[in-house]
């Protein structure tokens, strides 16, 4: 293995003490330092969406967490190559375009698009790549060929099936026997395979079905190659991290990693860390699309503010399973809009409240650096989200107690919390963009001027048109605040 490299990360103008990630391995079951395969480097693979409709908040979390992972990594120094497929071609495609009367291609294309729309919405970064399955069949072919090649792969009727008695390490990363496993398999109908778990490299062409040719006749690949043979491409045959919802472990993830190692057959995992979010539950139930008890991204969205329902998902351990209520959104949305007021009252202060002061600058730098280094303990164990959302709030409480016990505050203590905060945003992504940021600056210039001219309303005792100016400003989700200092406004979540 690799000798460790540990980077130091420089914060708030201050070196912070040196720190070693650890991440806990499904393949081992135990939390262990991260070692990448290249110095400085991370090759992160996570499963994506299958896009036949739009994805449930559930599949929302290991899309969040794992985003705001591979943030960290960038954080800390790190040059990640982060990759996640779309599934276009399987089962659920092919039945879903057959109801739209459409083609597998135009379903492929409407729910690629709805999939972008709501992951921006939820402030989560795009891919480096973004593979789609159907534009990667010759790595398909190329791969089953080399698994048939080394004698773990077997041809029936047309269909290709990986041999799982050939892999004496099945079940490794599920943590069971072939017994155990056997026991809950079957033989779907028409299925000619020597054993119940042996699964699909290629599927032989059926009437209505997309199909591409290859040297077992005409087909479709199976589900698991597809992201063995896309995550090859891109990140290699043996990659740092691949993530996913714990529901994937098995079959897809334990199938993933057995075609890939029998693929290159050169003794070398396929995965050196394995990562699995914990399940989003309704009534205790997993939140599935098979049970009936899903709400899609899309329409909590709609409900609740998106930043919302990004902090409800990294407000607790991204292992542990989590209860989705509308209580939790509530409270997510309350804590959104904690982080925001802060953020509008410092950048409000900032414009007022700057001069000569008897603020002990070089304590509240203390502060900030001892909580910095809290922050970075959390995430370096584990990433352990819940943590850090902690001490982010501990900052807006120190940041909001100094507001309230001084009239005047130094430069330097505007600059130094704003770092603060905007630092901790790009790693966690829930205080999102200032109030100007989120207009262009003829409508920001707009607002201003809206504001001074009911101030002067005010002044004049004209109280309609001041408070038709409030009300022009409420319909466009712009809300003013009157303080001794002035009018200060920000956006509704």
């Amino acid at each position: 293995m690799p000798v460790l490299v540990q980077y130091s990360a420089t914060r708030f103008g201050k070196d912070m003490k040196i720190l070693t990630l650890a991440l806990y391995n499904d393949l081992t079951r135990k939390k262990e330092k991260f070692i990448p395969i290249e110095e400085g480097k991370v090759r992160f693979y996570s499963c994506g969406p299958t896009v036949y409709d739009y994805f449930h908040v559930g599949n929302a979390r290991p899309f969040i967490v794992f985003d705001v992972l591979r943030r960290w990594l960038e954080h800390e120094g790190y040059k990640v190559t982060f990759v996640q497929n779309f599934t276009d071609i399987d089962d659920k495609m092919i039945h879903r375009a057959h109801q739209e009367h459409i083609t597998v291609a135009e379903l492929a294309e409407k729910f690629i698009a709805e999939y972008n729309k709501d992951a921006d919405a939820l402030g989560i970064r795009r891919p480096d790549v973004s593979p789609r399955a159907t534009e990667h069949i010759p790595e398909i072919i190329n791969t089953i060929e080399r698994i048939i090649a080394n004698g773990h792969a077997y041809v029936s009727e047309g269909d290709v099936y990986f041999d799982i008695q050939s892999w004496p390490k099945y079940g490794s990363l599920c943590k069971q026997n072939l017994e155990d496993l056997e026991a809950g398999a079957r033989v779907e109908p028409g299925e000619k395979k020597k054993d119940p778990l042996d699964f699909a490299l290629w599927k032989a062409e059926k009437p209505g079905e997309p199909s591409w040719e290859s040297p077992w006749g005409k087909g479709r690949p199976g589900w698991h190659i597809e992201c063995s043979a896309m995550s090859s491409k891109y990140l290699g045959d043996n990659i740092d991290i691949h993530s996913g919802g714990v529901d994937l472990m098995f079959p897809h993830h334990e199938n993933e990693a057995a075609q890939s190692e029998a693929a290159t057959n050169n003794g070398k995992p396929f995965v050196n860390y394995w990562l699995h979010n914990g399940f989003l539950l309704i009534d205790s139930e997993k939140m599935s699309k098979s049970l009936g008890n899903f709400l899609t991204a899309r329409a909590a969205i709609e409900k609740y503010p998106p930043l919302a329902l990004r902090f409800f998902m990294l407000s607790a351990h991204y292992r542990s399973p989590i209860n989705f209520t509308p209580e939790g959104l509530e409270q997510a949305a309350a804590g959104v809009s904690r982080l925001r007021n802060c953020k509008s009252d410092l950048d409000f202060a900032a414009k007022t409240r700057t001069g000569d002061s008897d603020f002990d600058i070089n304590k509240f730098h203390d502060e900030l650096k001892e909580l910095d280094k809290k922050f970075s303990d959390a995430m370096n164990d584990d990433f352990n989200t819940a943590a850090a959302m902690g001490i982010l709030f501990d900052v807006v409480s120190l940041i909001n107690t100094s507001l309230k016990n001084h009239d005047k505050l130094p430069e330097e203590f505007f600059t130094a919390s704003k770092n603060a905060l905007n630092t901790y945003d790009e790693i966690l992504g829930v205080i999102g963009p200032d109030e100007a940021e989120c207009e262009n600056d003829n409508e920001s210039a707009e607002i201003e001027a809206l504001i001074q001219e009911r101030t002067q309303a005010r002044k004049a005792k004209n109280f309609a048109r001041s408070d038709e100016i409030r009300d022009t400003l409420k319909a466009r989700g712009i809300i003013l605040e009157d303080t001794p200092q002035g009018t200060k406004w920000k956006k509704e979540l």
